[in-house]
């Protein structure tokens, strides 16, 4: 019974090292939440946006390149959309929650869509462009245009750990921050956000 105690302590112990040593420039700011620590864990997301789970970088972080396929087979780069702030979702149709959300990041691109920003609702379903198209025209989905990454590469330089996640970059291509979840993107909330980073 005593070595259990004392094996839970240590664990306890080493918990207690990682959320607190981590380095003070892993202060984040959370969309619709106050400034808070990362190293203390993460702050409950009280929002019904889902936007309190955004995680803005102390500074914007420069992305790696990935190629991906446009609805009619030509090569595509998010160097391809410099110039633009850019939504880069990462999905897949069998992907419950980024189904349920996809009508929302469709409203946002007819509503802000243009020169200056564009959603980028990236796939990595295996079902490639045909399967993304049928999708689209299942919800209705009529002003995001269709890229796919079939082989799914694109995943791990850009550190996709689960789907839905959304990168929000800025028009020299660099990370500015990301949600990892669902949420609504056409909501108040959300399209302060891209206001924000248009002005």
């Amino acid at each position: 019974m005593y070595a259990w105690i004392a094996s839970s302590l240590v664990l306890i112990g080493l918990g207690a090292v990682y959320f607190t040593g981590a380095p003070p420039d892993n202060a984040v700011t959370r969309i619709g939440a106050e400034t808070v620590d990362s190293s203390v864990g993460p702050a409950a997301d009280n929002s019904k946006s889902g936007l309190a789970a955004f995680i803005r970088r102390p500074e914007p972080s420069d992305l790696p390149e990935i190629t991906f396929t446009d609805a009619d087979g030509k090569e595509k780069t998010l160097a391809d959309f410099k110039g633009k702030t850019v939504l880069l979702n990462m999905w897949a149709t069998w992907c419950t929650p980024c189904r349920k959300e996809m009508p929302a990041l469709d409203r946002l691109q007819a509503e802000l869509g243009g020169d200056k920003f564009e959603v980028v609702a990236l796939s990595v379903d295996r079902g490639g462009v045909e399967a993304s198209k049928r999708f689209f025209e299942q919800i209705k989905v009529s002003s995001l245009a269709t890229y796919v990454d079939k082989s799914g590469k694109s995943s791990k330089p850009l550190r996709i750990i689960g789907m839905p996640t959304t990168l929000l970059i800025d028009p020299e291509g660099r990370e500015i921050g990301r949600l990892v979840g669902p949420a609504e993107w056409d909501s108040e909330e959300a399209k302060k956000l891209i206001i924000a980073e248009l002005e």
